[in-house]
């Protein structure tokens, strides 16, 4: 049995701190080829929200990355479970992530990305958990530091659930 033991982020925080990283991506981002690749299912609100608040002409594209399966921990081995759908050699890439935890999944990510040539690429987080990292990864653009806790909400989920929250909460599993 699982239950949100607390509010962590309330739902105008977010909106207001989304709103403030488009602005500071649209200063960045002026003249560029900008595509924002949304990595799911958690990122998909925060990507939403934020590409509508970037006021430049931009592209976006999804890539399904795991490392956690079914789990609460990171496994530690990432998988590619859907790739991007269009090229990105000689584009500015802004890979948005829900949460930044292990670093994982994040630097295999970059490794892989880097292999396709593009122009440059930045990483838009809306969480970071950076007391949880093992693999040092350069975060350009950060929503929000947070505690070593289960969180849930706006996109980030616990086997599927909780991803419709309009706020992060703190998921209390219990050992019943």
């Amino acid at each position: 049995m699982e239950r949100i033991s607390e509010v962590l982020i309330e739902e105008d925080a977010l909106k207001q701190r989304v709103q403030e990283l488009a602005k500071q991506i649209e200063k960045d981002y002026q003249g560029k080829d900008l595509v924002a690749v949304g990595i799911l299912k958690g990122a998909l609100l925060f990507l939403a929200d934020l590409v509508k608040a970037v006021d430049l002409p931009l592209t976006y594209d999804f890539m399904d990355v795991s490392s956690y399966g079914a789990n609460t921990e990171s496994t530690g081995s990432v998988r590619i479970l859907k790739d991007l759908s269009m090229k990105i050699e000689g584009k500015d890439l802004l890979i948005v992530e829900d949460i930044i935890d292990t670093g994982y999944t994040l630097a295999y990510l970059l490794e892989n990305l880097k292999t396709r040539k593009p122009a440059s690429i930045k990483i838009c987080c809306l969480l970071d958990k950076k007391d949880r990292r093992k693999v040092d990864v350069h975060v350009d653009y950060i929503g929000f530091d947070i505690p070593d806790a289960f969180a849930v909400g706006y996109g980030l989920d616990y086997a599927e659930r909780y991803r419709n929250l309009p706020y992060i909460g703190i998921l209390e599993l219990s050992e019943e």
